[in-house]
């Protein structure tokens, strides 16, 4: 069981990926980008660890992918409420 785990994470984190990369692909908005981007970073954390067999994923290089998805994310949100501030019409 132990050894399924990181497996079914990086499937669901690489199934949001590609649901928020077919609503980008609708709305062309770039918050659906960067939302499929960062699941993608996601995927990759216990993907590599996993791959690299790290006993503790918190203690290795890989869980900085994980901040900057979080970075990603933010910065996405940032941008969007900026813009919606600044053109008020939309």
């Amino acid at each position: 069981m132990n050894a399924l785990a990181p497996g079914a994470i990086v499937m669901g984190y690489a199934l949001a990926s590609l649901f928020f990369l077919k609503f980008w692909q609708r709305t062309r908005d770039g918050l659906f980008l960067a939302f499929s981007a960062a699941f993608l970073l996601m995927a990759a954390t216990p993907c590599l660890t996993a791959l690299l067999h790290i006993p503790k994923e918190e203690q290795s290089p890989f869980y900085l992918l994980r901040l900057m998805a979080y970075l990603l994310i933010i910065g996405a949100i940032t941008a969007k409420s900026l813009k919606k501030n600044q053109n008020p019409d939309s």
